[in-house]
């Protein structure tokens, strides 16, 4: 593996993280579950604009995610796009 694979690999795996711990547990579900999906398959651009999702406030990014208001022109990405088309599926019980 090469420095540039590794620095993404590091990379991705603090972003699951801060996926998964952003604060309150129904949007560490949604956004944890979509970096678990996706992660594996953004390049670094694209990394860069998961980074400035994961900078809007929760209440506003939850908000986006719940279809209460549309995010502004400046967060307009494939990112944002991939993560308010998301189907979050919760496990199943057994």
């Amino acid at each position: 593996m090469g420095i540039l694979a590794d620095d993404l690999t590091n990379r991705r795996k603090r972003l699951s993280y801060r996926c998964w711990h952003r604060g309150t547990k129904e949007l560490d579900l949604l956004i944890g579950s979509f970096a678990d999906r996706y992660l594996g398959e953004l390049d670094g651009r694209q990394l860069d604009d998961l980074e400035a999702l994961l900078r809007v406030p929760e209440p506003i990014l939850y908000d986006w995610l719940l279809g209460k208001s549309q995010p502004p022109a400046d967060y307009d990405s494939e990112v944002t796009r991939l993560l308010l088309a998301f189907q979050f599926k919760p496990p199943l019980q057994s």
